[in-house]
């Protein structure tokens, strides 16, 4: 096997290999996937010269640790974490170069959940639908990162990016969601919207990549029963039986029955990828386009 390979020493409690993801399968009912903080994953290539196309890993919230089987040069972005080489400290959030086997640890998080860990050339396991991002719901990619997994690399650019190290946002304290209300608003009562944008909730240990749960006070419905199956997109807030709201993420599934009373804007949604559980989060209307 060539050296422009990583072993995984220590995968973590989830470390999966994301990129932009693979838009445009729906009617084939595979979600987009990606990187959930997609500029924190950005940050991580640009930092080591690579397109923004590139396969990063994504970790949460206890790292990993790897060993290259040649010098690299890795960055860390996303959450704030410790990061070593053979045991010294390391910078995060810069360019880093790493001897041939030398132990790359990305400790746990010290604020946010999950941190972003680039590689000179990227990570260059097999495209499926012209993506390499593990989608946890269909199955499609590599599967989540297991302890001696070797995971082959591309070709570093010999250009290197004129960057060094770049200011990111701290993961929120609170968490802010802009919705816009809709498509099926109608479905629950006129109080409903009105707890949903004036009421605080908090971030539920049940999320995960393919929605971000909730815990808070409950939204009433005035259409009793199940919708048909319909399209999902990308920050729908879906509501449950429970009446509890479930943000829908990279992973989320293309259709459901339960109906969405509002659409997170995509702009918020990498936020939500930080936001640990326990994390206020705070819904705020926002007008409908025209």
């Amino acid at each position: 096997m060539t050296d422009r390979a990583l072993s995984v020493v220590r995968a973590g409690a989830l470390t999966t290999v994301q990129d932009r993801g693979r838009p445009g399968h729906a009617h084939l009912g595979v979600p987009r996937s990606g990187a959930l903080d997609a500029p924190a994953a950005d940050l991580a290539n640009r930092l080591v010269g690579n397109p923004p196309e590139a396969a990063v890993l994504e970790t949460t919230l206890n790292g990993c640790a790897l060993r290259p089987r040649s010098t690299l040069t890795v960055a860390v972005a996303g959450a704030p974490c410790p990061v070593t080489v053979d045991g010294r400290p390391a910078p995060w959030g810069a360019a880093v170069r790493v001897p041939a086997g030398a132990l790359l640890d990305i400790g746990r998080a010290d604020r946010g959940l999950r941190a972003y860990v680039a590689v000179a050339g990227g990570v260059a396991v097999d495209p499926v639908l012209g993506s390499r991002s593990t989608d946890l719901l269909s199955g499609l990619g590599p599967p989540p990162l297991t302890d001696g997994v070797v995971l082959p690399l591309g070709r570093a650019a010999t250009v290197h990016a004129r960057v060094d190290v770049v200011p990111q946002p701290a993961p929120p304290s609170e968490l802010v969601l802009r919705v816009t209300p809709g498509p099926r608003e109608d479905w629950f009562t006129p109080s409903a919207l009105r707890t949903l944008t004036t009421r605080t909730y908090q971030v539920s240990l049940a999320s995960n990549r393919i929605g971000l749960r909730t815990e808070g006070p409950s939204l009433e419905r005035a259409v009793s029963g199940e919708l048909p199956s319909e399209g999902m997109v990308l920050g729908a807030v879906q509501v449950p039986p429970d009446g509890r709201p479930v943000v829908f993420l990279a992973d989320h599934p293309t259709t459901g029955g339960y109906p969405v009373i509002a659409v997170v804007d995509p702009a918020d949604l990498p936020a939500a990828a930080q936001a640990v559980p326990g994390t206020p989060v705070r819904f705020t209307a926002v007008r409908r386009r025209r």
